[in-house]
């Protein structure tokens, strides 16, 4: 099973994401990240995704750097270990579920 799945959606209005989320039975809020914003390895235990739509932000994940920028979003399976950073500061819409 894939642990991790991104894609590159274009879409980066909060009503439009807040609703496809929703859809798929996310509870969904929204988060900023300032610049130079580091989270060391961790899990969640649920599944979870970050769709960015302001900025950018480098996830890492099984092996990869993936970098997010407005309108890409990312979908971790639950307890999925990964990492985030952004130099430049991020806005998301983030689901768990």
């Amino acid at each position: 099973m894939e642990r991790v799945r991104y894609e590159k959606t274009g879409i980066k209005e909060r009503k439009k994401i807040y609703s496809i989320l929703r859809e798929k039975g996310y509870s969904v809020y929204e988060w900023y990240d300032p610049p130079g914003t580091y989270y060391p390895t961790h899990t969640h235990p649920d599944k979870e995704v970050r769709w960015v739509i302001e900025g950018e932000v480098i996830i890492g994940a099984e092996g990869k750097e993936i970098l997010l920028k407005e309108g890409d979003m990312i979908e971790l399976e639950p307890n999925t270990p990964h990492w985030a950073k952004t130099e430049k500061g991020v806005r998301y819409i983030c689901g768990s579920r």
